[in-house]
């Protein structure tokens, strides 16, 4: 078999997407390999199609449980024979798969990386032929990276104890260019090809919000989806807790994730998930890794993580099949102060001397500040985080909040040197608050404390307020004029660009919020509609609340008279049936001068009436001249669908008692159905030339 026929065989694709191929045949040519590539790229194909190839078993370092268990569910009902070894199994149960993988049963096992150091796991693999080790989330080596775990700095001396040593492949979706070094050069990787397929992921749209009701936006952000499948990432599990329990109330379908909960809940959560049981997963950062579930449009963070690598992973998991999703922060202040006082009295681990300790919590300060600056810039949201992870960027994207919002370039220079020279008189000894009361010669305690008053810079932007003056010292933050100093309590400092800014003639302009109208509106994402288009979207969603309210015995279904009824799916919900079947459609873009005016019949014109439960409908010569029939329902996958049925001109005899369309219109307001993905709203004209309206008892 060759990587193509397994990559078809087993995976249902035809070519390879960008960066696997090359990890694949370095891997098969017995090269190591680093990837680097988003979540969504497919990392996983990298190392399971060497691993079908080649002769004997793939060992996959794995650092959680629930990591393993998805991946080995989908390999098996791939019909590739995979087993994972952790604390999950029951000594019993583990030393059965261990014999099993004696026997040569499996292809693929997924062990956590405690258990190679293991005796028993030691005589296994001094046994067994290893052809492959794959390092999954090899960022987790790195004590400078966002999930250190120090159990993988023991994989080196497991590779070299094995009786010959295989390629090693290393994967991670994050990764700074510290963290890189530190992966090729901890994991002892020999001559490995390294390979970035780049951080970008386009089809995300990024936004960081403010808002004074955190609850108030999130339910208006979830509401304003409905049908969509989305994560709402909290930091505490109470925060998880209180979420969960404020949307259930509120009439959203949504389930929770952390760890304090029972494993058997925690799986029973995690599927209704996958399988749309419920639309929303509220969760703390213990939720996703490893997750297979390619259609969620939007991550939102409740509140802000400790650092941009934790971010963009989360955030990563919106939109991994590639259509448009949404990627939303909730940011306050109180979030910062959270993460602060975590970080500075957390424990420092056991194996670390006071030195390094401090050096790392002086680290993750340093990437909080990063993160905070994420939530308070006015650049490109995008660019900062490409340029985070050491990617050259545009200055706009064109789909994030702050290119899309309504900003204003305002020159700031003179304001510049007001900062700048107030920072240098006052011998850099003062932070981000104390400067800005400053100079805006603010009668405060701390002014008074330090006699700052007594400053010749004491005033100098008196026409500004203490926000807009600190508003511009982050600017100034981002532009790398200043900086802060590290520490629990930092200082602004002067950088080299600063003596340009206080002496040349260049100007800096600075994006601010325009106050005197309104931000346009954004970029649709994907099923978010514009224009006309969601006027009509809105006049449908008024129509469908009226029908809900219609008592539910006013049930429907549709379905070609020409095919059998077993050959079709039943969707319900709401009191209406519809039995779907395949349709030849041709999809083309919503005509909605038309529509517009369409949604309410003459007052000329009747409704048809029902017959008995047990019979078709009948259709008198009067009642066949009708021309509009709505029906407007949720189904049971909650996917929103309305459909205008226009009834064929023509007479029919009183006493017929079926009758034929001669077109149904079906206007998508979303997606249509599970694995017909749609990202506008479309018109699907299906001509079924015979078809028939049954009551439904």
């Amino acid at each position: 078999m060759t990587k193509e026929e397994a990559l078809k065989t087993y995976y249902g694709y035809d070519v390879f997407r960008g960066g696997q191929e090359a990890v694949i045949d370095a891997l098969l040519s017995g090269r190591d390999a680093l990837a680097i590539m988003p979540t969504g790229a497919g990392k996983s194909v990298c190392y399971q199609i060497p691993a079908l190839l080649l002769s004997g078993i793939t060992l996959v370092v794995s650092p959680l449980v629930s990591l393993m268990r998805d991946q080995v569910t989908q390999l098996v009902q791939m019909g590739i024979p995979a087993a994972f070894l952790n604390s999950s199994l029951t000594f019993r149960q583990y030393l059965l798969a261990l014999d099993r993988a004696r026997a040569g049963r499996y292809k693929i096992i997924y062990v956590a990386p405690e258990r190679l150091e293991t005796e028993g796991f030691q005589a296994f693999v001094r046994e067994a032929d290893i052809s492959l080790v794959a390092v999954d989330e090899a960022h987790c080596i790195s004590q400078w990276g966002q999930d250190f775990r120090p159990s993988y700095l023991n994989i080196p001396a497991f590779v070299e104890s094995l009786p010959h040593r295989p390629p090693v492949g290393a994967f991670t979706a994050t990764a700074t260019p510290d963290v890189k070094a530190d992966i090729h050069r901890l994991l002892d990787l020999q001559d490995p090809l390294e390979l970035t397929t780049g951080f970008d992921r386009e089809n995300l749209y990024f936004e960081v919000q403010q808002p004074a009701d955190k609850r108030a936006a999130l339910l208006e952000l979830v509401k304003g989806r409905p049908g969509k499948c989305g994560i709402v990432y909290c930091a505490t599990r109470k925060n998880v807790e209180e979420v969960c329990d404020f949307l259930r109330q509120r009439g959203v379908a949504a389930a929770r994730y952390h760890a304090g909960l029972d494993p058997e809940e925690r799986q029973r959560n995690q599927e209704d998930f996958l399988y749309d049981r419920v639309q929303v997963m509220v969760a703390t950062n213990a939720f996703g890794m490893g997750i297979d579930k390619s259609d969620v449009r939007y991550v939102i963070h409740y509140n802000m993580p400790k650092d941009m690598e934790s971010y963009y992973q989360e955030a990563g998991r919106a939109g991994r099949d590639g259509a448009p999703s949404s990627c939303i922060l909730l940011y306050s202040g109180q979030d910062v102060r959270t993460n602060e006082f975590l970080i500075t009295h957390s424990e420092p681990r056991e194996d670390l001397d006071p030195r390094t300790a401090e050096q790392l919590r002086e680290r993750d300060l340093q990437r909080l500040r990063q993160m905070t600056g994420y939530c308070r810039t006015r650049r490109c949201l995008r660019q900062y985080i490409l340029h985070y992870f050491g990617e050259h960027a545009p200055d706009t994207c064109s789909a994030c909040y702050n290119c899309l919002h309504n900003f204003e370039e305002v020159d700031v220079s003179r304001d510049a040197k007001a900062i700048v020279a107030c920072i240098a008189k006052t011998g850099q000894h003062f932070g981000v608050g104390v400067i800005a009361e400053t100079l805006c010669g603010a009668d405060t305690e701390r002014v008074r404390k330090y006699h700052m008053d007594r400053e010749d810079t004491y005033g100098a932007l008196g026409q500004l307020t203490q926000k807009e003056v600190q508003e511009r010292i982050r600017f100034l933050l981002d532009q790398g004029v200043l900086e802060l100093s590290p520490g629990q309590y930092p200082v602004l400092r002067l950088t080299e660009r600063a003596e340009d800014v206080m002496y040349g003639e260049s100007t800096l302009q600075m994006k601010t919020l325009r106050e005197d109208r309104s931000a346009p509106a954004r970029r649709a994402a994907a099923g978010e509609l514009e224009g006309d288009a969601a006027e009509l979207f809105g006049r449908l969603r008024a129509l469908r609340a009226q029908l809900n309210s219609l008592p539910t015995s006013s049930r429907v279904r549709v379905r070609p008279s020409s095919m059998p009824k077993r050959s079709f799916r039943t969707f319900s919900s709401r009191g209406v049936r519809v039995e779907r079947t395949s349709i030849s459609c041709s999809f083309s873009r919503v005509k909605l001068a038309a529509s517009l005016g369409s949604l309410a019949p003459s007052s000329g014109m009747k409704s048809p009436r029902w017959e008995s439960s047990s019979s078709p409908m009948g259709v008198s010569r009067e009642t066949g001249s009708w021309a509009i029939f709505r029906i407007s329902r949720t189904f049971s996958t909650g996917i929103p669908i309305s459909a205008l049925i226009s009834l064929g001109d023509g007479s029919w005899p009183s006493s017929c008692r079926s009758w034929r369309l001669t077109r149904i219109t079906l206007l998508m307001v979303s997606t249509m159905w599970t694995g017909m993905r749609m990202v506008r709203a479309w018109s699907a004209m299906a001509r079924v030339m015979a078809c028939r309206i049954h009551q439904v008892a």
